[in-house]
């Protein structure tokens, strides 16, 4: 209801939904697909492991009458390439996003950051202030609280080749219901759209080379740093999450110096499906409050 309820208006407003096609950008000999519309300051949204960039097509479609949005698929997610032979660290898909930017001329973004994606924020800023207005976390991961019991099985050799042998969508669907608050949003239609890249050999191997590289001392690492960022940034917490703890978000709050903190109590991991109309709403409002002071 809400999907189509949002198609309707943007079709009233002539604007084309970013999810209606999608681009390419060749960086370095790999293509990284991305979806782009809209007009005003650009905003990139990232998502994380798991996921690709479908998981924030409902609130792109809210942000993209106010701003120019670009969902990018990371490197071996969704349609972007999936080689196996570069390592998919933090780091590395911050410095691919970089690129990315670069090829499409864009000199300074809103960048939002979701699980994995927060993480790969986090590096981008600390590396590439002057690319940033600002910087959104949403259910993020931080310092050396993850990866996550899911993800850590996925890096255990044996229980690897025993995924890529047969994914079990029973399993993997009990796990995505627990990253919701609210269930009956995981609907088979969203739930293809989880299991969209498991359903090829090359999909699966790419998803299980992710969790492998995942390596959370690239974020130790720039603990420091994080704490003399000056950038406005705003951390997003979905009170039910169950698999990034709320020592996360607090601890980020507390570290950052110019963070803003935001809790939504009707929401889990995926707070872009769980409360989309909610997210879209306190990133406008952190976005316009820069602009405003400007």
């Amino acid at each position: 209801m809400i999907i189509n309820f949002q198609k309707t208006l943007l079709v009233e407003k002539n604007i084309m939904s970013p999810f209606d096609d999608v681009k390419k950008c060749r960086i370095n000999g790999k293509e990284i697909a991305y979806h782009r519309s809209g007009s005003g300051e650009p905003v990139l949204l990232v998502h994380g492991i798991t996921t690709h960039s479908f998981i924030w097509r409902s609130v792109a479609e809210l942000l993209l009458s106010e701003f120019d949005v670009i969902v990018p698929d990371l490197l071996g997610c969704g349609a972007s390439d999936k080689p196996l032979d570069i390592e998919y660290s933090l780091i590395n898909h911050a410095e691919m996003l970089k690129r990315v930017l670069e090829k499409l001329e864009i000199r300074k973004i809103h960048f939002v950051g979701h699980d994995v994606g927060g993480g790969i924020g986090q590096i981008f800023a600390v590396r590439y202030l002057d690319s940033l207005y600002d910087l959104s976390l949403v259910n993020t991961v931080a310092y050396d609280f993850w990866p996550v019991q899911p993800i850590i099985t996925m890096r255990t050799p044996f229980l690897r080749q025993l995924a890529m042998a047969t994914l079990d969508f029973g399993s993997f669907k009990l796990i995505l219901r627990r990253a919701f608050y609210h269930k009956e949003k995981l609907t088979p239609e969203l739930f293809a759209h989880f299991t969209q890249q498991l359903q090829s050999s090359e999909g699966r191997k790419a998803f299980l080379h992710f969790a492998k590289c995942l390596n959370n001392q690239h974020l130790l690492d720039i603990a420091d740093e994080l704490r003399r960022l000056s950038l406005p940034v705003l951390i997003v917490r979905g009170a039910a999450d169950v698999y990034l703890k709320e020592v996360i978000s607090t601890k980020l709050h507390r570290e950052i110096p110019d963070s803003n903190l935001r809790i939504l109590e009707t929401a889990g991991h995926f707070i872009q499906e769980d409360e989309p109309q909610q997210l879209s709403d306190i990133l406008t409002k952190f976005f316009t409050a820069r602009s405003n002071l400007a």
